[in-house]
């Protein structure tokens, strides 16, 4: 079960919110979806839940085309929309019966569907409880049990953690892991601890352009962001006697620590070494900044207004 989204536009006005995109995520993936508010994220998700319908270009799920076939296209789609837009004087339990029965699920399979959810959201204590009265992460948890009731194996999530504190953050993270095997999933988030612990590859959108798409591994890896090695010795140096190594471009001190960023594709922690042991220097520490999804996000996306 595939999600392609192929030349992709969706015009207000003046304005371009999705820029001619194009993807394809495959059954079994896990893929989050970045980018700066107003970046488009949104937009492409209400289209590929037919929504709102695109300027131009299509999105297909399994084939169907979202535009042409948008009922059937809904009944094998799970969405959660950022504003999760529950309905606050309902119980829990009387609230996934409703959301069951527009899915049409059987009359003799709907309770035991709606205990299955219950408990795979881990909502036992709450299920009698009015959604008005629940807490943030409650309510996030009746939203994705909403978005999965009908057993839809593509889901789509938008920022499902939004407002979360830590504990429920985490909660909704191990969640997500376990309900998406075998599942096609896209999510957009903005933090990018939850993309490095629940995908194997993300997609960065900026002002409507992708601007990266590609497994983490090969973002973390093959940025071009300039290689920092971090040191510290037990006496003061002169920065000039750093920046005068092979390989330096710029040193920063930052309190006992040298912050050393060098040429790509070069490694001075070995001039380093000899340089302190030639200066009969003790090196307290020496390690290279790894590159993190933060920084990567800033580089591709730092024209971006918030």
């Amino acid at each position: 079960m595939s999600l392609q989204v192929n030349h992709l536009s969706k015009v207000y006005g003046q304005q371009k919110a999705v820029d001619d995109i194009s993807f394809t995520i495959n059954k079994g993936e896990i893929v989050g979806f970045l980018g700066p508010n107003g970046a488009g994220k949104s937009t492409t998700m209400k289209i590929a839940t037919g929504f709102i319908p695109a300027t131009s270009g299509e999105i297909l799920v399994d084939g169907l085309n979202v535009a042409e076939q948008p009922m059937r296209v809904k009944k094998i789609i799970g969405y959660l929309p950022e504003h999760n837009p529950l309905y606050l004087d309902m119980y829990v339990h009387e609230y996934l019966g409703f959301i069951g029965k527009v899915y049409q699920i059987p009359f003799s399979q709907l309770k035991s569907r709606i205990q299955e959810m219950i408990s795979l959201c881990g909502l036992e204590v709450e299920q009698n409880k009015l959604i008005g009265s629940l807490s943030k992460g409650y309510r996030q948890r009746v939203g994705l049990a909403q978005a999965l009731i009908h057993n839809p194996p593509v889901l789509i999530l938008d920022e499902p953690t939004t407002g979360l504190d830590p504990n429920q953050i985490v909660e909704i993270r191990k969640l997500i892991r376990q309900i998406s095997q075998n599942k096609t999933v896209i999510f957009s988030t903005h933090i990018m601890q939850e993309v490095q612990a629940l995908c194997d590859r993300a997609i960065i959108i900026n002002k409507g352009k992708i601007v990266a798409d590609d497994s983490l591994k090969n973002l973390m890896g093959n940025t071009e962001n300039q290689p920092v090695i971090i040191v510290e010795f037990k006496e003061p140096i002169a920065e000039t006697d750093l920046s005068a190594l092979s390989g330096v471009e710029k040193v920063i001190k930052k309190g006992n620590q040298y912050h050393i960023h060098t040429k790509i594709h070069t490694d001075v922690r070995p001039a380093l070494i000899q340089f302190a042991s030639q200066k009969n220097i003790s090196l307290i520490s020496l390690r290279q900044e790894e590159n993190s999804m933060e920084e990567i996000f800033r580089s591709l996306t730092t024209d971006a207004t918030a």
